[in-house]
This record gives structure tokens, sequence and C-alpha cells, in this order.
């Protein structure tokens, strides 16, 4: 049950982190609400390892926001360099 809460709250994550990040994003919605999923569940790894959470529970919407903000900035930053202009 509780990876079923971290899918929804990734999917609202991720849409809220593309409207705190505009722009084009290679992928698109759908790469962008997966990749907030991904936001989801680190963030609930994170809060679980450094104890803001127990085991089992899964991290809120602000954390998992925040998670995904930062999972699009780094899929920006690998995915952007791949597109430069060949030599």
């Amino acid at each position: 049950m509780a990876i079923i809460g971290i899918l929804i709250i990734g999917l609202l994550a991720g849409i809220v982190a593309k409207l705190l990040m505009p722009g084009r994003d290679p992928g698109g919605f759908i790469i962008t609400t997966v990749l907030g999923v991904i936001g989801a569940f680190v963030a609930t790894w994170l809060g679980q390892a450094s104890g803001w959470y127990q085991p089992g529970e899964a991290a809120g919407f602000i954390g998992a926001v925040v998670g995904a903000v930062i999972i699009l900035a780094v899929y920006r930053l690998v995915r952007g360099s791949r597109t430069g202009i060949p030599s």
C-alpha cells in the first residue's frame, strides 16, 4: 500500500516539479512524471535513512517535490550535455 502512495505522490510531485522548472525537457511530460516518481522514491529512501520517516512511511508531498526537482535538474544536466553540437 505504501508503494501505491509513493507512486501517486510522485506523479503529482513530477507535475509540480515541471511547473517549478519550466522549459523544454528531453522526453516531455511522461518522462517528467516518471522522474517525479523516482524523486518520491529517493526522498522516501533518504528520509528513512536520515531518520525523518519511520520504516514503511512514505515521504511527504514537499519532500517528494524537492526530490523530483533535484532528479529533474540532474536529468537536464545529463541529457543536455548529450544534445550538443557534434564536432
